[in-house]
């Protein structure tokens, strides 16, 4: 299951982390963050020990999204080594996460 990361350990799991940080920040009203939830933790399973995979709920910690200037959910961060390297806005395939996952690994 993915981790989840809220304004309080957003620097324990994302500063802090050497490595990559696949961060999917979405909402519990938000149909496509729902349709996707099950792919993120699929993911999470998959690159244990290779990337830390995580959930953010975006009415629960508003200042992620607003750090990343999220507007729309979900939205799916590619974070290696503290720094922002690319997003997905809007439910994809789970191939084109895993493909943005290799990228930065």
């Amino acid at each position: 299951m993915a981790t989840q990361i809220n304004d309080n350990n957003f620097e324990q799991f994302v500063n802090a982390q050497s490595g990559l940080v696949v961060l999917d920040c979405g909402a519990t009203w938000c149909g496509p963050c729902q349709h996707i939830a099950p792919i993120i933790d699929e993911l999470a399973k998959e690159y244990e020990g290779k990337a830390l995979i995580a959930k953010c709920d975006v009415d629960d910690s508003p200042e992620i999204p607003s750090k990343f200037g999220i507007r729309n959910v979900p939205t799916v961060l590619f974070i290696k080594n503290g720094e922002l390297k690319d997003k997905l806005v809007g439910a994809q395939s789970k191939s084109s996460y895993k493909e943005k996952i290799e990228q930065y690994l």
